[in-house]
């Protein structure tokens, strides 16, 4: 049974939150309606001002019976003195005609707004005295003032016996015009539902009055009497969602047609005081008040002002609250207001002392960057120091090896050169020996393959010293070699100074040159430079340092 319980709750929550939801929206579209309603005003003021200008150019008295007619209508549940007013006009041009039927029909007018003055006497005497035999056409019309009268004087019976009499006048004219509407004229179906809710078939009135509703156009005033019979007949089932929600679609209707006699947003007034919405009642039932005064509708204004104090000794209370909780909320609000200000100090002395640390930290972080560049610097400087002394180490070794293996071949070969002079000498060859030592075959032999050590050695140490050395001049005719050269004098005088040896005499002496041709050399390399001439030689001295 209790899992049957929550799948029903689970089933129907989901519709009672649409249901919840939709009625907000209605009260939101009830007071912008309420808010706007100068906007209404002014398109019933319009519509006045045309019959009545409609009226001053009219000669006809049947026509000025017609606007006289819809003046009536236009102010029925608007103003009724003025309603009362163009009741008697069209009374008079009706005498005037003396047309039965339009004198009957403006009577009728005349008493159903007596009626809602609460002029019972007036407007008894004046259906007393309706031959409503001649005119059979109107008979509907005719009971159904009757009963509204009735039912009107019965809501303000001094007595039980009194009220019960009203009662049954007010049942006694329904059924009557009930039977003289044609079945599918709005009269009947009113009518009818009246019927159905006195006999309380609810559900058979909700039926025959939703069918109908969806039907009427906005422009008519019958669409809140139908809304409003409805939401009698849910408050009857005790549907009082359903209730609420039909009335707020009634009174919508009552205030977009600048009706200012009604009841649905009296009701749903009371409704709102009852839910504990007290603006809304208070702001309902100020709007049921002001419409009331305006239409002259004395018995409206007399139900109101019963219910008026009781809405409005609610809204006081609920003012004073209001006030005492702002007081409340604004001694808080400037107590945390204090306790913020004393936080903004205290932050504020935090965020200088944060200023001034990031300052300081960044002071530091400059000189910081400073002494990282400098060592930077220094470490390049160490790095290339290092990689110039681990170079000429090198250096230093392989041509220390390379001078003690020449130097043991040169005195082999000078011994061995003694030997050959010494067998011509014991020989008594002096010719060949005198040729012999005339001759500068063995040191032009022996130079040339000095240099070609030379060469080899370098080259082994600065395998790309030529093509780099080529990239540093614009001009590389003087530096092309010729075919079995490794170098020529041009490269080799550079190759001494990558070695460091950067003096022209001994330069001069290493390759056996004059001082001058090795100076023109240099000089005539350093003009054919790609970069700066004055750079030229240190840059030759950078040639193969970026080799690990």
């Amino acid at each position: 049974m209790l899992k049957f319980q929550y799948i029903l709750i689970a089933l129907l929550f989901p519709i009672f939150l649409f249901s919840q939801t939709e009625i907000d929206s209605l009260l939101k579209e009830l007071d912008a309606t309420i808010d706007n309603s100068k906007q209404f005003h002014n398109k019933k003021q319009i519509e006045i001002v045309k019959l009545i200008e409609l009226q001053k150019i009219t000669s006809s008295d049947v026509q000025k019976y017609e606007i006289y007619e819809k003046l009536f209508g236009e102010y029925k549940f608007y103003q009724s003195d003025s309603a009362i007013s163009y009741a008697r006009k069209s009374l008079n041009i009706a005498n005037q005609l003396k047309d039965l039927s339009k004198i009957n029909n403006s009577k009728l007018n005349l008493a159903s707004t007596m009626g809602t003055l609460g002029m019972y006497k007036e407007a008894t005497e004046i259906l007393n005295k309706i031959e409503i035999e001649s005119t059979p056409e109107i008979k509907g019309t005719y009971f159904g003032v009757c009963s509204s009268l009735y039912l009107s004087m019965s809501d303000y019976a001094a007595t039980s016996q009194e009220k019960n009499n009203y009662v049954s006048l007010t049942q006694k004219y329904r059924d009557s015009s009930y039977n003289f509407y044609p079945k599918t004229s709005e009269p009947f179906i009113i009518h009818q539902a009246n019927k159905l809710l006195a006999e309380k078939k609810y559900d058979e009135t909700i039926s025959v009055l939703q069918n109908y509703f969806s039907k009427i156009k906005n422009n008519n005033t019958d669409k809140a009497v139908v809304a409003y019979l409805i939401s009698q007949a849910y408050q009857h089932k005790k549907e009082f969602e359903q209730e609420k929600k039909w009335l707020i679609i009634s009174a919508i209707s009552d205030l977009q047609l600048e009706k200012k006699e009604y009841i649905s947003l009296r009701s749903l007034a009371y409704i709102m005081y009852e839910e504990g919405d007290i603006d809304r009642a208070y702001k309902y039932t100020k709007r049921t008040l002001e419409d009331a005064l305006f239409c002259n509708a004395r018995l409206r204004t007399f139900e109101i002002s019963k219910m008026m104090p009781i809405i409005n000794e609610a809204y006081q209370k609920q003012n004073e609250t209001n006030r005492k909780q702002l007081i409340l909320f604004l001694v808080s609000a400037s107590i945390l207001s204090l306790f913020l200000l004393g936080a903004l100090i205290l932050l504020f002395k935090q965020i200088k002392k944060l200023s001034k640390a990031k300052y300081e930290i960044s002071l530091a972080n400059k000189q910081f960057v400073i002494l990282n560049e400098e060592l930077k610097i220094a470490n390049e400087k160490l790095n290339e120091t290092n990689h110039t002394l681990k170079e000429a180490s090198l250096v230093k070794e392989i041509y220390i090896g390379r001078y003690m293996d020449q130097c043991s071949i040169y005195i082999s070969k000078l011994d061995q050169y003694r030997r050959q002079l010494n067998i011509m000498a014991v020989s008594g060859k002096m010719n060949e020996l005198v040729r012999a030592i005339k001759s500068d075959e063995f040191i032009e032999k022996e130079l040339k393959e000095f240099y070609n050590n030379f060469d080899k050695t370098f080259l082994s140490l600065f395998p790309n010293f030529i093509e780099e050395f080529s990239s540093l001049l614009t001009d590389t005719e003087d530096i092309k070699l010729k075919q079995g050269e490794l170098m020529n004098t041009e490269l080799r005088i550079f190759a001494l100074i990558r070695l460091g040896i950067s003096d022209s005499a001994k330069i001069s002496e290493f390759l056996r040159y004059s001082l001058s041709t090795i100076y023109n050399y240099r000089t005539k390399l350093r003009n054919k430079a790609a970069g700066p001439r004055e750079d030229f030689e240190a840059d030759v001295m950078r040639i193969g340092t970026n080799k690990e």
